[in-house]
């Protein structure tokens, strides 16, 4: 028998920058043109926390960020020298002293003792979260920068709020999600990791990270300022381990930039008017002591700042092979919630609607998505991707290029990692895995791959310009793992810009 295949490599999409320049590099064009919102220079006002010691390193490497900086990696064109942050984004970012907060280290060392129990976990978190929304006043910063040390922001403890019964169906459920991994492929860590973002986990609820808890208490308060992790690793780094200083000051600055409230860049061929929305389930532990899902949207154009949602609790038990769905209700609500969200930040209704998911969807999730989009919106297209044991070798040295398109036997295979022609480099250390994505109904597989290609370039957070899942699942990724910390009664902020 023969299996017709259509292979065909779909090309790089642009970004937009300063003055309407276009390019695939964001280190490249904000360097020569600056950030996408540039109207002239701007000065973001910092708050700083930490210990003392932390304060004093981050007070001079903040200082030091306008300084050139020679890039030390070997591929110059992928990894390139750090003008200075005037230079590269036409900003300057001060740290005011009034917004300066030295935390206590009698206090910090009495709780930071090893091994960290549950109560001074907690402890360790309010002795941080009090100096930041001592902040939150009328006269604030644009954003906090939090200094930790690596032991600090690599600690995580078992949760203490579960029993010994949940406990037990988390873990399960642990070991049902890693077989569901090796009964794919025998992955490698990279791919592991990679795949995490692609499935619900368990991890996230079974432990509490500092790093998680920290950002999740920013959510409880309605005036709330977005806070940036800054490691006394990534200050202190040595440039011959891992990236050298001036990468790392692209991927901070960046970072900081859209945090303080800045645009880097945004996308240049994206439909006007079409709303895409990420779909995520994942564990939270609801009062009462029962194990249910949550589930998580979030919203992305190009005509408005992202935004995200919190959708229905649900029941643990509502899985068919293993993934949690949405019942036709819960799907209604979900794309009644999205819709008017969107038709409040703009005006107007749009003329499109794209939902992505990580599972395929269920015919009760596709009636009440279709059902509640047909009156409002003209086209809906309900879009899937997984992961996948499909791999494709080129003949020759190069690895299969970022962005090729494989369509086999009525499946559809997107390379969102590969060969990067414009670093002449493959970013991994293994053959590159695509994801598989398919649709519930007709649309056209080619051109949704190039919106997913394109969101994949709409994570500020890194300099790079590229990421293996679109920014939709990504952000409703991040939601999802911060509302395991979260009460039922609160509702985590719509903003991108505390999530990343």
């Amino acid at each position: 028998m023969t299996i017709a295949m259509k292979i065909k490599c779909l090309p790089e999409p642009k970004i937009q920058f300063n003055n309407g320049r276009l390019d695939f590099d964001p280190r490249r064009a904000l360097a020569s043109s600056g950030p996408v919102d540039h109207r002239g220079h701007r000065t973001f006002r910092l708050g700083l926390i930490g210990l003392d010691g932390d304060v004093t390193a981050a007070r001079r490497w903040l200082g030091e960020m306008n300084l050139y900086r020679p890039a030390k990696e070997k591929n110059a064109r992928r990894f390139r020298d750090w003008p200075g942050v005037e230079k590269a984004l036409k900003a300057k970012f001060e740290v005011d002293d009034q917004f300066v907060r030295v935390i206590d280290a009698g206090k910090f060392d009495h709780f930071f003792r090893a091994p960290v129990t549950g109560e001074h976990f907690e402890s360790l978190v309010e002795l941080f979260e009090g100096p930041i929304s001592s902040m939150y006043g009328d006269v604030r910063p644009d954003c906090i920068v939090v200094c930790v040390p690596d032991e600090l922001g690599d600690l995580r403890v078992e949760n203490p709020g579960l029993s010994s019964k949940e406990r037990r169906a988390l873990q399960i459920l642990k070991r049902e999600e890693e077989s569901a991994q090796f009964d794919l492929f025998a992955p490698t860590t990279e791919e592991l990791a990679e795949a995490e973002a692609l499935r619900t986990t368990a991890e996230d609820l079974l432990f509490r990270t500092f790093y998680r808890a920290l950002k999740a208490t920013v959510h409880k308060y309605d005036n709330a300022v977005p806070i940036q992790i800054l490691r006394r690793s990534t200050i202190e780094r040595d440039d011959d381990t891992g990236h050298s200083q001036a990468t790392r000051n692209w991927n901070f600055a960046t970072a900081l930039y859209y945090k303080s409230g800045g645009m880097p860049w945004r996308p240049s061929d994206l439909p006007e008017g079409v709303c895409f929305v990420g779909v995520s389930f994942h564990h939270l532990k609801k009062r009462g002591g029962q194990l249910v899902y949550a589930s998580v949207a979030q919203a992305f154009s190009s005509d408005h700042e992202p935004f995200c949602l919190k959708g229905a609790h649900i029941d643990h038990e509502q899985r068919i092979d293993r993934q949690p769905y949405l019942n036709e209700s819960q799907a209604f609500s979900m794309m009644r919630d999205i819709l008017a969200g969107y038709e409040k930040l703009t005006g107007m209704r749009p003329k499109r609607v794209v939902v992505h998911k990580t599972s395929m969807y269920q015919s009760e999730e596709e009636k009440g998505f279709r059902d509640a989009a047909k009156d409002i919106v003209p086209g809906c297209d309900l879009v899937w991707l997984r992961q996948t044991p499909f791999r494709l070798v080129r003949k020759g040295s190069e690895e299969p290029w970022r962005g090729t398109l494989c369509q086999i036997g009525g499946e559809s295979y997107l390379f969102t990692s590969g060969y990067v022609p414009w670093w002449d480099e493959f970013p991994g250390a293994h053959i590159p895995a695509p994801i598989q994505i398919g649709a519930a109904g007709a649309t056209d597989i080619e051109a949704r791959a190039k919106e997913i290609l394109t969101l994949s370039k709409m994570n500020w957070n890194s300099s790079d310009g590229i990421t293996r899942l679109p920014v939709t699942l990504l952000f409703a990724k991040k939601v999802g793992e911060l509302m395991t910390e979260l009460s039922d009664n609160v509702s985590p902020n719509p903003s991108f810009r505390f999530h990343t």
